[in-house]
């Protein structure tokens, strides 16, 4: 998360706290509508701050973008579904079922036993 978000986020929260506990601190002794109009304005605060929190900063990377790292955009394309998986070595365990298949072995052969 870049700094400068951080910071606007947290001082958006700060100031939500603020205007809500000033409203029923004190704010209510002089007026009550006031108070109220306060906690409205605290109550629309914290979805801002998150927007703001969670916007793409200058040097963040979007999901869809690539990184430059091979390994890296590889992996992300195959979570994605962009790409099918890699086999990590031999043959998969379909294959090797459709090959003894093709080639007569089977668990349960029994011509062989005569």
């Amino acid at each position: 998360m870049d700094t400068r978000r951080r910071r606007r986020y947290f001082a958006l929260m700060c100031g939500c706290l603020v205007l809500f506990v000033s409203a029923w601190a004190f704010v209510r002794l002089w007026s009550i509508p006031a108070a109220v109009a306060m906690c409205v304005v605290a109550m629309v605060i914290p979805p801002v701050a998150a927007m703001i929190g969670n916007a793409r900063g200058r040097n963040d990377r979007w999901w869809d973008e690539t990184s430059g790292d091979s390994t890296s955009d590889a992996w992300w394309d195959e979570l994605d579904g962009r790409t099918p998986p890699k086999d990590q070595g031999g043959k998969s365990d379909k294959g090797d079922r459709n090959d003894r298949k093709a080639s007569g072995e089977h668990r349960n052969d029994r011509r062989g036993d005569s």
